[in-house]
């Protein structure tokens, strides 16, 4: 099986590099079935990563701890959905995923872009053989799954923190979208090195980047969703270097989703745009390099290998590439449209992208400080939470405004009886909202009550949008509301999914705004002591223990109260795992419906007199970061779903443009 995975893994590295080389020859020289061959090695890749990803899953279900990757990550004891887990839990096997991600990108690109007959695809080849080759070179040549040894009796086990259901789908949802946005990169580069300074790419990876964009978000409140049950800290994001490194992409490619907008109506912020697919890509690619490099201390990063060097070089070879042909074919995307007015919706775009430009790059400067610090000084600077909350309000705060605002600005220049007019009702129930926060005692914490009331503007030109626009279609084609209604989703699509995906952001904004009304407290609890925390009571039992398959399970039995009504007995805990050796926290959570909070009871200790160190806290609203993600979910899927109507009249745009 070692000997057959390897094989795969070779054959595909030889398919990538003449992908490569046989596509840039091809477009240097216009060879057609040169370039067809190219495409069609680059398709025979996915499938030599699909044979290599199959061969080491088999690996794991056989328990073959004769592969070191296999023994270093399962054991007999572990249950068989988390051996399959195993697959990407470790470094080889996560870079196997990644080759496999992109690949498969790879061959979906080249086939539907083949079906539609697409002038760029030969130039689009080059780029993506080229992520192809490095990433089937690093497995081939310096960080083998498929090493062999003399098998052990039994493998070391995974470790606890990554024996949880999120780790089954929070780690693809995130490779999907990181290697997802290499498909706009290469249709950028493509698009450069063809010469084509329409909008030609940007139309035909609209989708793509949607969903690798969409991907990225649910990757990211799934790894959010398993540190709030998994850690047993409490919380949900702790800006650690690798959550960051997620991050930092997602806001490029929200820029760019914005931006490449203003290309379209206007056919202005080419170069800009550009920049940001570039930007994107080349931070997929940091996010990547930061966890596997080993550079950084991280509970996401594994141990300090000799891939680091490999990727550094590579990120530097992309960025060089990029911004050489960009800076080459600069004459052919000057601009002739200027912006009219610092009133206007592209305006308000473009102060969108500033912003998320700026907290992107805050970003990355606090994640690379502890690195540049060190290799100056010899001595890491780590930079903590108030230095990344700071700059979240900072642009967050006027970034939930402009989602607000921008709908409602007219394009080109807005007057201001007209601006009056349509901010008249959201103005008045953010006002109100306002108002009503600060009689119930909510000005405690300026960013929060801030936070609360721009949402409530938001969600009320949300509304207001969708209000005028069904009486407008219903006074047009008539009939009753709902037909009205869908009539004005379906005609446009992109616009209205992207009013839902809005909706999600500001329950996003109100859950996270609620931690500054959150209640924590600490007691040390004998057998029936109490605790009080936010008009909660709790009463200590007592301990019970137990046996699983692969654990030893302590739990401490707590009766919880409110008004003097029970609501059960909730069991906070820690797993001992025998196999791996280690203890994790198991937190108790109680979700209330009436407060979209929850009740989060962690056991810190366990004392040999029978108490205990137990710690509550009461956290507002947390319950509408998770409801965020599937409303963002639901409005990507009404952006990015088939308008045919749209794509025949882009196609008859753009398809005498020659390459």
């Amino acid at each position: 099986m070692a000997e057959l995975g390897r094989a795969a893994l070779v054959v595909c590295l030889g398919l990538a590099v003449y992908a490569l080389a046989a596509g840039g020859w091809a477009v240097v020289t216009r060879r057609r079935r040169l370039a067809a061959s190219a495409q069609n090695a680059l398709v025979a890749s996915f499938a030599t990563a699909l044979v290599a990803s199959l061969v080491l899953l088999v690996s794991f279900v056989r328990r073959d701890f004769s592969l070191v990757y296999v023994a270093r990550l399962s054991s007999e004891e572990l249950p068989t959905g988390y051996t399959l887990a195993a697959f990407w839990s470790g470094q080889e096997g996560s870079l196997l995923l990644w080759l496999l991600v992109l690949t498969g990108y790879a061959a979906a690109v080249v086939g539907l872009a083949r079906r539609r007959r697409s002038e760029l695809l030969p130039w689009v080849v080059p780029p993506l053989a080229l992520v192809v080759t490095f990433f089937a070179f690093v497995l081939v040549a310096v960080s083998s799954p498929f090493a062999t040894q003399v098998a052990p009796a039994n493998g070391a086990g995974m470790n606890p923190s990554l024996q949880n259901p999120y780790m089954l789908a929070h780690p693809v949802f995130l490779y999907l979208g990181y290697v997802g946005l290499a498909v706009p990169w290469a249709f950028a580069i493509g698009a450069l090195l063809a010469r084509r300074s329409d909008e030609a790419w940007i139309i035909s990876t609209r989708r793509w980047t949607l969903f690798a964009w969409t991907m990225l978000g649910v990757g990211q409140l799934l790894g959010a969703k398993w540190a709030y049950e998994e850690i047993g800290w409490g919380g949900y994001f702790a800006w650690d270097p690798v959550e960051n490194a997620a991050l930092m992409p997602w806001l490029a490619a929200t820029a760019f989703l914005h931006s490449v907008m203003i290309q379209e109506k206007r056919g202005m912020l080419k170069v800009w745009n550009v920049l940001l697919v570039i930007l994107a890509f080349g931070l997929s690619l940091f996010g990547t390099f930061l966890t596997r490099s080993g550079i950084l201390t991280s509970i996401h990063s594994f141990t300090e290998s000799p891939i680091g060097a490999w990727f550094l070089g590579f990120i530097a070879l992309v960025a060089v590439v990029s911004l050489g042909i960009l800076f080459a074919r600069l004459p052919l995307l000057r601009s002739r449209t200027k912006l009219e007015s610092l009133v206007s919706r592209e305006a308000t775009f473009l102060y969108n992208n500033l912003l998320l430009v700026a907290l992107c790059l805050t970003i990355l400067w606090g994640v690379i400080w502890p690195i540049l610090s060190e290799a100056v000084r010899g001595e890491a600077s780590m930079v903590g939470g108030p230095y990344y909350n700071f700059f979240l309000r900072t642009f967050g705060l006027p970034l939930l405004l402009l989602m607000g605002l921008a709908p409602l600005v007219a394009w080109r220049r807005a007057s201001l009886r007209s601006l009056g007019a349509s901010f008249a009702w959201p103005a008045a129930i953010a006002l109100a909202t306002a108002v009503v926060l600060l009689a119930l005692g909510f000005g405690s914490s300026t960013a929060g009550l801030l936070a609360y009331t721009f949402s409530a503007f938001v969600l009320g030109s949300i509304a207001y949008e969708f209000v005028r626009g069904t009486r407008t279609r219903h006074g047009l084609d008539g009939g009753g509301w709902w037909p009205a209604f869908s009539s004005l989703v379906g005609r446009n699509r992109r616009r209205y999914g992207g009013y839902v995906v809005h909706a999600a952001i500001v329950l996003l904004a109100l859950g996270v705004a609620g931690s500054a009304y959150d209640t924590t407290r600490s007691a040390r609890l004998d057998p029936g002591e109490q605790l009080e925390i936010a008009g909660y009571t709790l009463t200590y039992v007592g301990v019970t223990q137990n046996t699983v398959a692969n654990a030893r399970e302590l739990r401490a039995q707590v009766d919880v109260e409110r008004d003097g009504a029970s609501l059960g007995t909730y069991e906070p805990g820690k797993n001992f795992y025998p196999v791996e050796d280690q203890v994790s926290n198991e937190p108790a959570i109680r979700s209330e419906a009436r407060t979209l909070g929850d009740l989060f009871l962690i056991l810190d200790a366990a004392n040999a007199d029978g108490s205990i160190q137990l710690k509550a806290v009461v956290n507002p609203l947390v319950n509408l970061i998770w409801l965020a993600g599937l409303v963002f979910l639901g409005g990507a899927l009404i952006a990015m779903w088939p308008d045919p109507a749209e794509e025949r009249r882009l196609l008859e745009r753009y398809a005498l443009a020659p390459a």
